[in-house]
């Protein structure tokens, strides 16, 4: 499974690309790339520090939840390129971030040295090297170090839902082309977008709308229900 922010929207949370390439007025590479990290990371650690104060007001929704109820019947892996905690919130187990985790910090020197964190970063906390802080997230032009585990999951998948996300942002959008070319697809999306490796899918579905109504009518009939 593969989702995106448009899963997370509909809990209230606002999306790199709401509007013309600006998050909360900011350009996302002033706040989402080392080359900004680097200029000012005071800015940085407050955007960040305001996206973890929103997130631990909002709750998962009911695509969150309906994907959970999947593990029932199903084995599930959850790929998502958001940073938030919804879908463990709504209790799904097999969760891999791709982008990060906006509940963690890391040390600015040792992308290893990673720990949890539910309050503000400011500049001088440092990990145990004495190494600024610094948000737990892949930023644009570093290295995506799950991808590799991401397409083995999906090349062993059966069934792949895609839910919320725009199929433009790689590596993530490359995932799919791993998928057994017999494996069942959905793709739910109010905007989806066009896709020539899907396209060529035998077995490819979309559903043009939003993330809960979406996840709740393809969770019902791969229940059975």
């Amino acid at each position: 499974m593969l989702s995106g922010a448009g899963i997370s929207a509909e809990s209230g949370i606002k999306t790199f690309r709401d509007a013309d390439g600006l998050w909360e007025g900011h350009d996302v590479m002033e706040v989402a790339s080392p080359e900004g990290w680097h200029r000012n990371p005071a800015l940085v650690l407050d955007f960040y520090n305001q996206r973890r104060r929103q997130l631990l007001e909002v709750l998962p929704n009911a695509a969150h939840h309906a994907l959970q109820q999947l593990e029932a019947a199903y084995e599930v892996c959850i790929i998502t390129q958001n940073v938030d905690d919804l879908h463990e919130r709504a209790g799904s187990q097999n969760v891999l971030h791709l982008h990060g985790e906006l509940l963690k910090s890391r040390s600015s020197k040792r992308h290893d040295l990673v720990y949890d964190c539910r309050v503000d970063i400011r500049l001088g906390d440092t990990c145990e090297l004495g190494s600024q802080l610094r948000p737990h997230i892949v930023w644009f032009g570093e290295e995506v170090p799950l991808i590799p585990r991401a397409a083995m999951e999906t090349a062993e998948a059966d069934i792949v839902i895609i839910v919320g996300t725009s199929m433009q942002v790689y590596p993530a959008a490359g995932l799919v082309g791993y998928a057994p070319r017999g494996a069942a697809i959905y793709y739910i999306d109010p905007k989806p977008a066009e896709s020539y490796e899907l396209l060529l899918r035998a077995n490819y579905n979309v559903l043009a709308e939003k993330a809960s109504s979406g996840v709740a009518r393809v969770v019902d009939k791969l229940m059975g229900r």
